[in-house]
């Protein structure tokens, strides 16, 4: 089997070629030619996977790539994925997010190959923006209503990225219909890594804790931490007199500043996603499922989380709420439910919540 991934360089593609190689594929991936090394993710496989240097904008080039490794399963994981960066060059995510797949469908159609390939498109949880489905516990003495995600509920984007990914999704859905695609969309929910870029807020957190823990091993051991929650930075205070106020300053770290500490996410672990998306190509009719773990938590329970694994029960003082990172419109909530994708795929994840946060910390705090 011979497996063609866009966008092979990122956190989804990397995990992806690794269970594809652990399968016995033949595993192309497409990276574009820049004067920065973005193979870090992948070091450790290019002596095993092939990399096809070309742009997914560039319609010739997409369609000639396809051509010469003539794949059976594309996955297309290529996007501009950063939801702020977005509102700012909604520009570049179109051409990237939603030209871009539209350059890979013309391609598969152009060279008759709707019967002899099978396509996976990375859609996102953000399509859903701030509309949920609800369910009532109520009838069963339980004062609850559970707020969620799932294939059907309605699309509402906000944001240039969702709207590309939904323009993505559908197109999809249009070559499956009208031309007989073997395509299948991922409505995938947040999935973190130790590979997660740092601008997205959950590893701008992990990596904010491994540099403040290294900093802490620098200073001398007899220094006070002065950590006032009015200040913008953390002071490393040496005692020089017999008394604890003649003190004087050593080092100061930036504490972490951070947008909307309520936004509530379903987090899960890229590894386990990757396989979602592999499933999805190995079943008898293609289909769109979503991918996520039926729990929702704020950015303050990861906060929770994250510092309590370095010894801090109170991370307040650390931590600047800036207005500067709150995005001009919000999705405030979003919690999957993946039932779709567990009784007819047999997917499950196998990384919770809290392993998840734990498994990140500690790989900023060692590197």
């Amino acid at each position: 089997m011979k497996a063609l991934i866009f966008g092979i360089t990122g956190q989804d593609g990397s995990y992806l070629a690794e269970l594809l190689l652990g399968k016995g594929y033949a595993v192309t991936g497409v990276a574009r030619r820049v004067s920065v090394d973005t193979t870090s993710r992948i070091g450790h496989l290019l002596d095993k996977v092939k990399i096809a240097e070309g742009d997914i904008t560039d319609q010739f080039c997409v369609s000639n790539i396809i051509y010469t490794e003539q794949p059976n399963e594309i996955y297309n994981l290529a996007a501009q994925s950063h939801v702020a960066t977005s509102f700012t060059n909604p520009s570049a995510t179109w051409s990237a997010t939603a030209a871009g797949t539209m350059n890979i469908l013309e391609s598969i159609r152009y060279h008759d190959m709707m019967n002899k390939v099978k396509f996976y498109q990375a859609s996102s949880s953000e399509m859903f923006g701030r509309n949920y489905n609800t369910r009532d516990y109520g009838k069963y003495n339980i004062d609850k209503v559970l707020k969620y995600q799932d294939e059907e509920t309605p699309f509402q984007p906000q944001s240039p990225y969702a709207i590309a990914k939904l323009a993505s999704h559908y197109l999809v859905d249009n070559y499956r219909e009208s031309y007989g695609l073997f395509g299948c969309s991922g409505i995938l929910f947040n999935h973190e890594s130790e590979r997660r870029g740092e601008k997205f807020v959950t590893r701008k957190i992990t990596k904010w804790i491994g540099d403040y823990v290294k900093w802490i091993k620098t200073l001398p051991e007899d220094c006070l931490m002065c950590n006032s929650v009015d200040s913008d930075v953390v002071q490393a205070c040496s005692v020089l007199g017999p008394t604890a106020d003649e003190q004087h300053l050593i080092s100061e770290f930036p504490k972490l500043r951070l947008g909307n500490l309520e936004a509530r996410r379903d987090w899960g672990h890229a590894e386990d996603y990757v396989e979602a998306m592999w499933l999805m190509l190995q079943q008898d009719k293609p289909d769109d499922y979503v991918v996520a773990t039926g729990e929702t938590h704020s950015i303050r329970e990861f906060l929770d989380v994250a510092f309590k694994h370095i010894g801090i029960d109170d991370w307040e003082p650390y931590v600047v709420v800036d207005p500067k990172f709150f995005r001009p419109a919000e999705v405030d909530y979003l919690l999957g439910l993946p039932s779709k994708a567990k009784y007819k795929l047999g997917w499950e994840r196998k990384i919770d919540f809290n392993s998840l946060v734990k498994r990140m910390v500690d790989h900023d705090c060692q590197t």
